[in-house]
């Protein structure tokens, strides 16, 4: 039987994405507006989140995915097939893969082999894996081949993004590396990145347009590249005229467009756009 996938929402794989993958099934993490809770991509949707943050005087916070709906999504798919792949987000960043884990232990059996793994990342970085594991699943690769190619060391984007402010990103805790951008935030733009599980500093930049330029170099850069994509929070027609530049190094049509979900943007606020790609060495 063929692997199934389960990555949680940070991915930035959206429903509608995921449905017409096919083999992936997306685990949602909680964001929460005070006594208000959300369940990412299901009950509150990235136009609604970007709308209130702004204005709310509750900070958004975030949680890990309910332990009832893994366990009940791992259980349904454990009936269809016998080897399930669950993707998580960095564990400096989330306790999404101590919940993986613990799911691992309760519903593993002779008839299902689960296997959790940590990308290491977040975002359409992080989503990007499963967009790999998936193709390999319907040519047929086993849970053993999937593993070993996301284990190696591929030239690929981890996640360059583009933000206004590290404003979010600082009260939210998770700044990581990217705390010594902080103090020069006043006149220049951040352009971070994921190393290493965390938060990090790649460069600043004096504006807009020059934090675009720098994320169509960034990606130009690359060489056979196998996946593209480019996200954004709120901000469409700025991804679109990203997409359109990127054009002239990867078929536009094959481009991955995605939104920046509410859980990754209590951090990034509004106005971030990323890119990400997946390159063979």
């Amino acid at each position: 039987m063929n692997v199934q996938i389960v990555i949680d929402s940070t991915s930035d794989i959206s429903p509608q994405m995921a449905k017409e993958m096919g083999n992936v099934h997306i685990m949602p993490l909680t964001v929460s507006f005070g006594n208000e809770h959300f369940q990412d991509g299901i009950d509150i949707t990235p136009d609604e989140f970007y709308t209130r943050l702004p204005q709310d005087e509750n900070i958004p916070t975030t949680t890990q995915p309910l332990p009832g709906y893994v366990i009940d999504l791992v259980t349904r798919l454990s009936e269809q097939t016998d080897q399930i792949l669950i993707l998580t987000l960095s564990q400096k960043l989330s306790g999404t893969y101590q919940s993986a884990m613990y799911t691992k232990k309760t519903l593993e059996s002779p008839a299902c082999r689960i296997e959790v793994f940590d990308t290491n990342l977040t975002t359409l970085g992080h989503g990007l894996r499963a967009f790999r594991a998936s193709d390999m699943a319907k040519e047929g690769a086993n849970l053993d081949q999937i593993l070993e190619e996301l284990r190696k060391p591929h030239n690929y984007l981890a996640g360059v993004m583009y933000f206004d402010t590290l404003k979010y990103l600082a009260r939210g805790g998770r700044i990581g590396k990217a705390q010594s951008l902080l103090g020069a935030m006043l006149s220049f733009k951040p352009i971070i990145t994921v190393q290493d599980g965390e938060v990090s500093p790649v460069t600043r930049v004096r504006s807009h347009q020059a934090g675009m330029d720098y994320l169509y170099n960034y990606a130009a850069s690359r060489k056979n590249i196998r996946y593209l994509g480019v996200e954004h929070a709120n901000t469409p027609e700025v991804a679109e005229s990203l997409i359109d530049r990127l054009g002239n190094i990867f078929p536009k049509e094959k481009i991955i467009r995605s939104r920046i979900g509410p859980v990754i943007g209590t951090s990034i606020g509004p106005n971030a756009v990323c890119v990400v790609a997946w390159a063979d060495a």
